[in-house]
């Protein structure tokens, strides 16, 4: 299975697993909760990966695909977020991911967001450095002031032409003037049935394409050169947090264990176990706004 795996990643596709790995990757003893422990592991760690997920953004009020917003309407949430679902029914896709984007529109950074940001800065001017690869397609991150973030899903604030290729950013509300007002999730609200040409489409010149949400469909290949960079990043880092993840959805749920296996020191933070908690140093159980901010505070040992 973890050839599978390594297989699964080389390749960069987004699958979703619920398989649980037999046996860790190293011979260890259950994961510690000892936060002074891995406070000494923190002083001394001059590169530091941060693999968030969606419990993360879940903290700020953003759904994720689970639990209670499994379904939008009567589908799968997961079922929606597919290229043959797009290719399909352009418009319900359309209206499920504007009800996104309009919810992430209206939430901010929490607690977790500004300690993962204001240690990659702090951390900076010590000549150390800090990346976040995240699964989320939000932009907390970066309100928070994160600089240092590979996004291997996309970005629900960016669009892209199905015709030309071109990559906007695009924070508008509506997105589109035939979108206003719709994308309620209610399981007997019925489909708008938006035509094609009045879904959002490209401002180039002489293109004016279908656009879609610029993010990573279930099934779809990730970004062989954000992919490239966090294998680096993998590679190259001496600490490693896995932060708000179900830890099952791949290639993501194998960063943290590929790590591991290089006898690096990793730690989860996230409300409860996951298919990948055998495999790591750490594990500290509660919100990640309340366990990761003590965690990534100013060390004793750094320069003041």
């Amino acid at each position: 299975m973890l050839l599978q795996n390594r297989a699964v990643f080389s390749l960069g596709l987004r699958m979703c697993s619920t398989h649980v790995m037999k046996g860790p990757l190293t011979d260890t003893a259950r994961p510690s909760s000892d936060m002074s422990e891995f406070r000494k592991a923190f002083a001394q760690a001059k590169h530091i990966a941060i693999i968030t997920g969606a419990g993360v953004s879940a903290e700020s009020g953003v759904p994720t695909f689970r639990g209670k917003n499994e379904k939008w309407r009567k589908w799968q949430s997961q079922d929606l977020a597919t290229p043959e679902a797009f290719s399909r029914y352009p418009s319900r896709v359309w209206e499920f991911y504007h009800y996104r984007r309009e919810l992430v529109l209206n939430k901010k950074p929490n607690a977790a967001h500004l300690a993962i940001a204001e240690c990659e800065a702090r951390l900076k001017k010590q000549g150390r450095s800090v990346v976040v690869i995240t699964q989320c397609i939000d932009d907390l991150h970066q309100q928070a002031g994160s600089k240092h973030v590979l996004k291997i899903h996309g970005n629900l604030m960016e669009t892209r032409c199905l015709s030309c290729g071109e990559v906007t950013v695009n924070r508008r509300s509506p997105i589109c003037a035939a979108l206003k007002g719709k994308g309620a999730p209610g399981p007997h609200v019925a489909d708008a049935e938006i035509p094609v040409d009045k879904l959002p489409r490209c401002d180039e010149s002489d293109c004016d394409g279908l656009l879609r949400p610029n993010v990573v469909f279930f099934g779809e290949t990730l970004d062989s050169h954000i992919l490239t960079n966090v294998e680096k990043e993998m590679e190259m880092c001496d600490l490693c947090l896995v932060v708000g993840t179900s830890s099952i959805v791949y290639p993501a749920a194998m960063f943290g264990p590929r790590v591991a296996s290089r006898g690096v020191p990793v730690a989860e933070f996230n409300r409860s176990t996951t298919p990948k908690t055998e495999y790591f140093t750490y594990h500290f159980q509660g919100p990640c706004g309340t366990t990761l901010p003590a965690a990534l505070a100013q060390h004793e040992s750094e320069a003041f």
